[in-house]
């Protein structure tokens, strides 16, 4: 399992742009994976959600580090 900061050199190395640790948290979440949840968030919903434009780079950062299939 990968770390943010390893997916966040991997996202930047590939795609020139670092990814947010709440984009990141999003697609994990999309993507199924388990993520979770500070002990002060305020609320369910999300407050940040990633861009749709972002969503397909750290989904692939996410095969390339076996998280997903």
């Amino acid at each position: 399992m990968a770390t943010y900061r390893q997916i966040q050199d991997w996202v930047k190395q590939h795609y020139g742009f670092v990814p947010k640790t709440c984009w990141i948290a999003h697609v994990k979440e999309i993507a199924g994976i388990k993520v979770n949840n500070a002990p002060n968030r305020l609320g369910e919903e999300r407050l940040i959600p990633c861009p749709q434009d972002k969503v397909e780079p750290i989904h692939a950062a996410l095969k390339h580090f076996g998280m997903v299939n």
